[in-house]
C-alpha cells in the first residue's frame, strides 16, 4: 500500500477535492490506464456519509490523481489515507517528475516490519550532476 497524508480540503464549483502529498509520480497507474486503488482512512472512517471525491496530488497537473470521483467517508488534513494495492507495481513504476524524491519502501509480515529503501533526498536528485566550466 502508499500512506500518504491529507494536505488540504478544496471545494470547487462542482467537485471537492482531497489533496494529499502523494502524487501522480509515486503511483502513476491511476493516471496512465485508469487503475482502481481503494482507498481508506488509516485510522478509520470518521462519522458522516461518504461523499464523492477526487483524490489528488500536489504537483498540479490534469493527471495528477489517485482516484476520481470516489465516494470516500469525511477526511481532515493530516488524516492519512491508505492506498491499496500499490505495491511493486506502483513502486517500480514510481519516478522523479517534478523533483519529487520517491518515497521510502516498508516491507511488513505481520507486526514486523522494516525500511528496505530509504525515501530519497534531493541531494540523491542531483547526485552526479554539475555545470559545464565553460557556463559557470
Amino acid at each position: 500500500m502508499l500512506l500518504t497524508r491529507v494536505l488540504y480540503l478544496k471545494q470547487g464549483p462542482v467537485k471537492r477535492f482531497v489533496v494529499v502529498d502523494a502524487a501522480m509520480n509515486d503511483l502513476i497507474r491511476p493516471s496512465l490506464y485508469g487503475a482502481y486503488q481503494e482507498i481508506r482512512p488509516v485510522a478509520g472512517p470518521r462519522p458522516g456519509p461518504a461523499e464523492p471525491v477526487d483524490v489528488v496530488g500536489p504537483v498540479c497537473e490534469s493527471g495528477d490523481f489517485l482516484a476520481q470521483d470516489r465516494s470516500l467517508p469525511p477526511v481532515e488534513p493530516d488524516d492519512v489515507l491508505a492506498v491499496m494495492s500499490a505495491g511493486a507495481y506502483g513502486f517500480v513504476m514510481a519516478s522523479n517528475y517534478n523533483a519529487r524524491p520517491r518515497a521510502a519502501a516498508v516491507l511488513v509480515d505481520g507486526t514486523r516490519w522494516d525500511v528496505v529503501r530509504e525515501r530519497e533526498t534531493v541531494e540523491d536528485l542531483i547526485r552526479g550532476e554539475s555545470l559545464p566550466p565553460w557556463l559557470v
